[in-house]
Protein backbone atom coordinates (compact mmCIF):
# COMPACT_ATOMS: atom_id res chain seq x y z
CA UNK A 1 0.00 0.00 0.00
CA UNK A 2 0.93 3.51 -1.30
CA UNK A 3 0.21 6.96 -1.07
CA UNK A 4 1.10 10.22 -2.92
CA UNK A 5 0.98 13.54 -1.90
CA UNK A 6 -0.31 15.22 -5.08
CA UNK A 7 1.35 18.88 -3.50
CA UNK A 8 4.78 17.60 -3.24
CA UNK A 9 4.84 14.61 -5.71
CA UNK A 10 6.23 12.31 -3.49
CA UNK A 11 5.30 8.60 -2.41
CA UNK A 12 5.39 7.11 1.00
CA UNK A 13 5.00 2.82 1.96
CA UNK A 14 1.85 2.67 3.55
CA UNK A 15 2.72 -1.73 4.03
CA UNK A 16 5.35 -3.61 2.35
CA UNK A 17 2.98 -6.75 2.40
CA UNK A 18 0.14 -7.58 -0.25
CA UNK A 19 -2.72 -4.81 0.88
CA UNK A 20 -5.39 -3.87 -1.12
CA UNK A 21 -8.85 -1.58 -0.34
CA UNK A 22 -7.50 2.08 0.67
CA UNK A 23 -10.56 4.03 2.11
CA UNK A 24 -8.97 7.68 3.37
CA UNK A 25 -10.56 9.06 6.29
CA UNK A 26 -12.88 12.56 5.27
CA UNK A 27 -10.61 14.90 6.75
CA UNK A 28 -7.46 13.51 4.71
CA UNK A 29 -5.13 12.32 7.63
CA UNK A 30 -5.85 8.30 7.84
CA UNK A 31 -6.00 5.60 6.26
CA UNK A 32 -7.86 2.39 7.04
CA UNK A 33 -6.63 -0.87 4.40
CA UNK A 34 -6.56 -4.75 4.30
CA UNK A 35 -3.93 -6.62 4.31
CA UNK A 36 -3.34 -10.60 3.05
CA UNK A 37 0.08 -12.38 4.90
CA UNK A 38 -1.18 -15.00 4.66
CA UNK A 39 -3.30 -17.41 2.11
CA UNK A 40 -5.96 -17.71 4.40
CA UNK A 41 -5.66 -14.50 6.30
CA UNK A 42 -6.56 -10.99 6.22
CA UNK A 43 -5.74 -7.96 8.68
CA UNK A 44 -8.03 -4.65 8.82
CA UNK A 45 -5.39 -2.02 9.61
CA UNK A 46 -5.46 1.88 10.36
CA UNK A 47 -2.59 4.46 9.81
CA UNK A 48 -1.54 7.82 9.54
CA UNK A 49 -1.55 9.09 5.89
CA UNK A 50 1.94 9.37 6.35
CA UNK A 51 2.32 5.78 7.21
CA UNK A 52 2.79 6.47 10.87
CA UNK A 53 0.81 4.82 13.86
CA UNK A 54 -0.37 1.92 12.09
CA UNK A 55 -3.06 -0.30 14.38
CA UNK A 56 -4.19 -3.59 13.42
CA UNK A 57 -7.95 -3.47 13.42
CA UNK A 58 -9.45 -7.12 12.97
CA UNK A 59 -8.01 -10.26 11.36
CA UNK A 60 -9.70 -12.95 9.94
CA UNK A 61 -10.33 -15.28 6.60
CA UNK A 62 -11.72 -12.50 4.37
CA UNK A 63 -12.23 -9.04 5.51
CA UNK A 64 -13.26 -5.82 3.81
CA UNK A 65 -13.10 -2.22 4.67
CA UNK A 66 -16.17 0.00 3.59
CA UNK A 67 -16.32 3.56 4.99
CA UNK A 68 -15.15 6.26 7.74
CA UNK A 69 -17.55 8.42 9.89
CA UNK A 70 -17.47 11.46 9.04
CA UNK A 71 -15.57 12.22 13.10
CA UNK A 72 -12.59 10.33 10.67
CA UNK A 73 -12.56 8.19 14.29
CA UNK A 74 -15.08 5.04 13.36
CA UNK A 75 -15.48 2.86 10.54
CA UNK A 76 -16.87 0.14 9.26
CA UNK A 77 -15.60 -3.18 7.90
CA UNK A 78 -16.87 -6.42 6.83
CA UNK A 79 -16.22 -9.90 8.23
CA UNK A 80 -17.28 -12.63 5.23
CA UNK A 81 -16.52 -17.01 6.22
CA UNK A 82 -17.07 -19.28 3.77
CA UNK A 83 -19.99 -18.18 2.10
CA UNK A 84 -21.72 -17.33 5.29
CA UNK A 85 -23.88 -14.16 5.92
CA UNK A 86 -21.82 -11.32 6.12
CA UNK A 87 -20.83 -9.74 9.79
CA UNK A 88 -20.90 -5.91 9.68
CA UNK A 89 -18.40 -4.03 12.23
CA UNK A 90 -18.64 -0.61 13.22
CA UNK A 91 -14.97 0.57 15.72
CA UNK A 92 -12.83 2.72 16.17
CA UNK A 93 -9.26 3.85 14.70
CA UNK A 94 -7.44 2.63 17.57
CA UNK A 95 -9.09 -0.35 18.18
CA UNK A 96 -11.62 0.61 20.54
CA UNK A 97 -15.47 0.90 20.80
CA UNK A 98 -15.61 -2.35 18.74
CA UNK A 99 -18.97 -3.20 17.83
CA UNK A 100 -20.93 -5.57 14.96
CA UNK A 101 -24.05 -4.37 13.47
CA UNK A 102 -26.60 -7.13 13.14
CA UNK A 103 -27.50 -8.23 10.00
CA UNK A 104 -30.03 -10.42 8.06
CA UNK A 105 -29.03 -10.81 4.55
CA UNK A 106 -26.24 -12.16 2.61
CA UNK A 107 -23.07 -10.20 1.20
CA UNK A 108 -23.08 -6.86 2.37
CA UNK A 109 -20.98 -3.68 0.65
CA UNK A 110 -20.93 -0.66 2.38
CA UNK A 111 -22.52 0.85 6.20
CA UNK A 112 -22.51 4.61 5.47
CA UNK A 113 -23.05 7.31 8.35
CA UNK A 114 -25.22 10.66 8.05
CA UNK A 115 -23.21 13.68 8.37
CA UNK A 116 -24.86 13.93 11.73
CA UNK A 117 -24.00 10.10 12.78
CA UNK A 118 -27.36 9.71 13.39
CA UNK A 119 -28.09 7.08 11.29
CA UNK A 120 -26.62 4.48 9.11
CA UNK A 121 -27.34 3.61 5.53
CA UNK A 122 -26.42 0.17 4.43
CA UNK A 123 -25.82 -1.56 1.35
CA UNK A 124 -25.85 -5.46 0.10
CA UNK A 125 -27.35 -8.37 -0.98
CA UNK A 126 -30.40 -9.91 0.54
CA UNK A 127 -30.64 -14.08 0.03
CA UNK A 128 -31.04 -15.57 -2.96
CA UNK A 129 -30.85 -12.03 -4.97
CA UNK A 130 -28.64 -10.59 -7.16
CA UNK A 131 -30.05 -6.67 -6.27
CA UNK A 132 -28.25 -4.82 -4.35
CA UNK A 133 -30.71 -3.46 -1.54
CA UNK A 134 -29.98 -0.26 0.73
CA UNK A 135 -31.53 -0.33 4.44
CA UNK A 136 -31.47 2.69 6.76
CA UNK A 137 -30.50 1.93 9.93
CA UNK A 138 -30.07 3.25 13.79
CA UNK A 139 -26.13 3.75 14.84
CA UNK A 140 -26.40 0.74 16.73
CA UNK A 141 -27.89 -1.09 13.41
CA UNK A 142 -31.13 -1.59 14.78
CA UNK A 143 -34.57 -0.53 13.77
CA UNK A 144 -33.33 -1.52 10.15
CA UNK A 145 -35.91 -0.47 7.13
CA UNK A 146 -35.14 -1.57 3.20
CA UNK A 147 -35.71 1.84 1.77
CA UNK A 148 -34.85 0.87 -2.28
CA UNK A 149 -32.19 -0.59 -4.43
CA UNK A 150 -30.58 -1.37 -7.54
CA UNK A 151 -28.34 1.84 -7.26
CA UNK A 152 -25.24 0.47 -7.40
CA UNK A 153 -22.43 0.63 -4.15
CA UNK A 154 -23.57 3.44 -1.79
CA UNK A 155 -20.56 5.11 -0.30
CA UNK A 156 -21.57 9.04 0.04
CA UNK A 157 -24.22 10.83 1.21
CA UNK A 158 -25.18 14.80 0.11
CA UNK A 159 -25.33 17.49 2.56
CA UNK A 160 -28.48 17.65 3.27
CA UNK A 161 -28.73 13.99 3.52
CA UNK A 162 -31.49 13.90 0.70
CA UNK A 163 -29.43 11.72 -1.65
CA UNK A 164 -26.96 8.61 -1.48
CA UNK A 165 -24.25 8.56 -4.45
CA UNK A 166 -23.15 5.07 -5.82
CA UNK A 167 -21.74 3.67 -8.55
CA UNK A 168 -21.57 0.12 -10.36
CA UNK A 169 -18.37 -0.51 -11.78
CA UNK A 170 -19.24 -3.12 -14.43
CA UNK A 171 -22.00 -4.22 -16.70
CA UNK A 172 -24.56 -2.51 -18.87
CA UNK A 173 -25.48 -0.48 -16.02
CA UNK A 174 -22.01 0.91 -15.53
CA UNK A 175 -22.38 4.39 -14.00
CA UNK A 176 -22.59 7.09 -11.09
CA UNK A 177 -26.09 6.97 -10.23
CA UNK A 178 -28.06 8.98 -7.20
CA UNK A 179 -30.87 7.31 -4.57
CA UNK A 180 -33.45 9.97 -3.94
CA UNK A 181 -34.37 9.18 -0.41
CA UNK A 182 -37.53 11.17 -0.27
CA UNK A 183 -38.76 9.71 -3.55
CA UNK A 184 -37.27 6.11 -2.99
CA UNK A 185 -36.29 6.67 -6.34
CA UNK A 186 -32.41 5.20 -8.54
CA UNK A 187 -31.33 7.93 -10.81
CA UNK A 188 -28.82 7.96 -13.36
CA UNK A 189 -25.79 10.61 -13.04
CA UNK A 190 -23.11 9.55 -15.15
CA UNK A 191 -23.88 6.42 -17.51
CA UNK A 192 -21.01 4.82 -18.73
CA UNK A 193 -18.52 6.13 -15.86
CA UNK A 194 -16.84 3.30 -14.69
CA UNK A 195 -15.76 4.34 -11.09
CA UNK A 196 -15.25 2.73 -8.06
CA UNK A 197 -16.56 5.56 -6.21
CA UNK A 198 -17.89 9.29 -6.09
CA UNK A 199 -17.91 11.42 -3.24
CA UNK A 200 -18.22 15.10 -2.61
CA UNK A 201 -15.44 17.91 -2.38
CA UNK A 202 -15.49 19.51 0.73
CA UNK A 203 -17.96 22.56 -0.25
CA UNK A 204 -20.69 19.85 -0.72
CA UNK A 205 -21.25 21.65 -4.14
CA UNK A 206 -19.37 18.87 -6.41
CA UNK A 207 -18.74 15.32 -7.16
CA UNK A 208 -15.43 13.85 -7.30
CA UNK A 209 -14.78 10.33 -9.17
CA UNK A 210 -11.34 8.57 -10.52
CA UNK A 211 -10.85 7.15 -13.88
CA UNK A 212 -7.26 5.05 -13.47
CA UNK A 213 -5.66 3.63 -17.36
CA UNK A 214 -2.95 1.89 -17.81
CA UNK A 215 -0.33 4.42 -17.97
CA UNK A 216 -2.43 7.75 -15.54
CA UNK A 217 -5.10 8.54 -13.02
CA UNK A 218 -7.67 11.44 -14.06
CA UNK A 219 -9.94 12.63 -11.31
CA UNK A 220 -12.90 14.44 -12.75
CA UNK A 221 -15.13 16.59 -11.04
CA UNK A 222 -18.93 18.15 -12.03
CA UNK A 223 -20.69 20.55 -10.24
CA UNK A 224 -23.87 19.36 -8.30
CA UNK A 225 -26.85 20.87 -6.73
CA UNK A 226 -30.34 19.54 -5.25
CA UNK A 227 -29.83 16.30 -6.87
CA UNK A 228 -28.62 17.35 -10.42
CA UNK A 229 -25.47 18.18 -12.37
CA UNK A 230 -24.37 21.25 -13.17
CA UNK A 231 -21.98 21.44 -16.01
CA UNK A 232 -20.03 19.14 -17.43
CA UNK A 233 -17.45 16.70 -15.98
CA UNK A 234 -13.90 18.61 -15.69
CA UNK A 235 -10.41 17.37 -14.90
CA UNK A 236 -9.27 18.18 -11.68
CA UNK A 237 -6.26 16.13 -11.13
CA UNK A 238 -4.21 14.21 -13.73
CA UNK A 239 -1.41 11.47 -11.88
CA UNK A 240 1.39 10.19 -14.30
CA UNK A 241 1.45 6.85 -13.17
CA UNK A 242 -1.19 3.89 -12.81
CA UNK A 243 -3.11 2.24 -10.18
CA UNK A 244 -5.19 -0.94 -10.49
CA UNK A 245 -8.95 -0.12 -10.81
CA UNK A 246 -9.56 -3.11 -8.55
CA UNK A 247 -7.08 -5.35 -6.03
CA UNK A 248 -9.41 -7.85 -4.21
CA UNK A 249 -11.82 -4.57 -3.99
CA UNK A 250 -11.27 -1.12 -4.60
CA UNK A 251 -7.41 -0.26 -5.41
CA UNK A 252 -7.27 2.98 -5.26
CA UNK A 253 -9.26 6.05 -2.64
CA UNK A 254 -8.26 9.86 -3.03
CA UNK A 255 -8.60 12.37 -0.15
CA UNK A 256 -11.50 14.45 -0.70
CA UNK A 257 -9.35 18.02 -0.81
CA UNK A 258 -7.05 16.15 -3.35
CA UNK A 259 -3.83 16.37 -1.41
CA UNK A 260 -3.51 12.46 -1.22
CA UNK A 261 -3.93 9.40 -3.18
CA UNK A 262 -3.63 5.99 -1.72
CA UNK A 263 -3.21 2.88 -3.93
CA UNK A 264 -2.24 -0.98 -3.83
CA UNK A 265 1.03 -1.72 -5.26
CA UNK A 266 0.71 -3.86 -8.55
CA UNK A 267 2.31 -6.98 -7.42
CA UNK A 268 2.84 -10.18 -9.54
CA UNK A 269 6.32 -12.47 -10.76
CA UNK A 270 7.42 -14.30 -13.92
CA UNK A 271 9.91 -16.45 -14.46
CA UNK A 272 11.63 -15.59 -18.29
CA UNK A 273 13.50 -19.12 -19.31
CA UNK A 274 15.74 -19.81 -22.35
CA UNK A 275 14.88 -22.97 -24.45
CA UNK A 276 17.94 -24.39 -26.64
CA UNK A 277 18.49 -27.46 -28.75
CA UNK A 278 21.42 -29.80 -28.25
Amino acid sequence: MTTYNIRTKQTTDIASENASQPAISPDGKRVMYVTAPARDRTEVWTANIDGSNPVKIATGESLATTTWAPDSFHLAFVVSQNGATDKPYTVGSDGSDLHQIPWSGATIFTVLWTRDQKTLYLTGFEKDSSVPTIWKANPDGSGQEKIGGDCGNVVEISPSGQYLIGAVWAGERTGVYEFSIPEKKCIPLLPGVATFQSVFAPDGKSLMYAIPSEREVTIYRVGWQDGKLTGSPQVAVKLPFAVPFSSGGNGYDFARDLSTVAFARRAGHADLYLLSQK
